[in-house]
């Protein structure tokens, strides 16, 4: 690869909801890493004066985003932005199209004109990951077919996540379904690195993964789990009008050296339970 045509990017800026806080990939430490750290730490390999801030917020909706966490970005100084919103609007019952919309232009708009590098990305059929939301398929499709057309429209770098199969296997998931696993969130940083090539990054997060196979009573099984321990509490939490970001702050509101490449317990195991005890992240 031509290292010689990568450009160098001294502050990067992630703002979202609970996929780029890293919900689903615990750091070890009582806290959570994510895929914006672990693409943070890959970028920062190679360009030692990064400084990396991370104001995502787990629960957040793309208004919510953007009047929290758009200011603060922006005031940063970014030259590359990642921006990963929409999901949460989605799986509302009252699901405003046009409000949302209306967010994601007006986060593109100021992010752009600062002169900042904008990630943003589409999502995978969230019905193929959990069967329970099927029905809010149509609306992901119709989403990822505006984020084209934003990204078109803005010059943003698209992480189209929304062809790859890989994207909605099992195991890139957490028992939740709601939030990447520590492989989620490892290919997910694997690909935004190769949409941005990085030097020594590759499509490999493309490669189909080895299929899992479960039997009649262990789907029964796994299908009741989920209900009980995590969809009826997600609804609980919505009747009460509750968030799980209630209270809950940036964990990385300033700009900071980027995190070191590591690979630790979480990525050996689920790496172990595709690919078996010879293969690590």
């Amino acid at each position: 690869m031509d290292t010689g045509s990568f450009p160098s990017y001294l502050r990067y800026v992630a703002i979202g909801d609970s996929q780029t806080e890293g919900i689903g990939d615990p750091d070890g430490a009582g806290g959570h890493r994510g895929w914006a750290d672990r693409f943070a730490a890959l970028l920062g390999a190679g360009t030692p004066a990064l400084r990396y801030a991370n104001l995502a917020i787990r629960g957040r909706r793309a208004a919510q985003i953007r009047s929290e966490q758009l200011a603060p970005a922006v005031a940063l100084r970014p030259d590359l932005v990642s921006v990963m919103a929409g999901m949460n609007d989605i799986i509302r019952p009252r699901f405003d199209r046009a409000a949302l919309l209306d967010d994601l232009h007006a986060m593109f708009d100021e992010l752009t004109a600062i002169g900042a590098r904008v990630i943003t990305f589409t999502y995978p059929d969230i019905g193929g990951v959990a069967p329970f939301v099927r029905p809010l398929s149509p609306r992901v499709r119709e989403l990822n077919a505006e984020m084209r057309r934003l990204a078109r429209r803005y010059g943003l770098t698209l992480v189209d996540f929304e062809p790859v199969a890989a994207t909605a296997h099992p195991l890139v998931w957490s028992a939740d379904r709601l939030h990447l696993s520590p492989l989620g969130h490892d290919l997910v940083a694997r690909a935004v690195a190769d949409i941005l090539t990085l030097p020594g990054a590759d499509a490999t997060w493309r490669d189909p993964l080895p299929p899992v196979r479960r039997g009649v009573a262990e789907t029964v099984v796994a299908e009741l789990t989920w209900t009980t321990q995590h969809m009826l509490p997600w609804i609980a939490r919505r009747v009460r009008g509750r968030s799980s970001g209630t209270g809950v702050q940036p964990k990385r509101p300033d700009l900071l050296p980027a995190p070191i490449c590591r690979t630790d317990e979480a990525d050996t195991q689920a790496a172990t339970q595709l690919f078996g005890p010879a293969h690590t992240l």
